[in-house]
């Protein structure tokens, strides 16, 4: 998968990782959290995959995204970059990440949503070619709204 930079690698969320998830989890959002019993059930789940960023010293980042049988539509369910890797590219290979690992289940579109005052991960969201196309009112625990964006994987459309 690919890597911001050779320190850095993108690989498959492993069991180990549970506590450092649920930290970065935390530090990451303020409500809308995954708990320990739904990162485990998703790490061993055929319909999600938890993507991890990790250096030599830990997680940098984390990647969660839902499949559904019979549909060609991958979810981005959730995206964070721990605070002392912003900057280096993360979010971006974990997105790249995310398009391979969903290409490989033949999904023909990524969604995601994204809450509509998070101005930085809509500009890459963007920047990755993903278009916007709806919104959800009061999506978010705390009452907030958010947009829908897709982006087509596949060029036969």
């Amino acid at each position: 998968m690919p890597a911001p930079h050779p320190d850095i690698s993108i690989r498959a969320a492993v069991d180990g990782d549970l506590g450092a998830l649920l930290a970065l989890e935390h530090a990451s959002f303020t409500s809308d959290h995954l708990s320990r019993r739904q990162y485990r059930q998703h790490l061993h789940s055929a319909t999600a995959d938890v993507l991890a960023a990790a250096d030599a010293v830990g997680l940098l980042g984390k990647a969660v995204v839902f499949y559904r049988a019979g549909s060609d539509i991958a979810r981005l369910y959730s995206i964070a970059v721990a605070e002392r890797a912003r900057g280096r590219g993360v979010a971006k290979a974990l997105m790249a990440a995310v398009e391979v690992a969903a290409r490989r289940r033949q999904c023909a579109r990524l969604r995601l949503e994204v809450r509509k005052g998070n101005t930085a991960a809509i500009a890459l969201y963007e920047r990755l070619g993903f278009r916007r196309f709806g919104e959800k009112r009061g999506f978010y625990e705390d009452g907030a709204d958010a947009w829908r964006y897709e982006k087509r994987l596949t060029r036969d459309e």
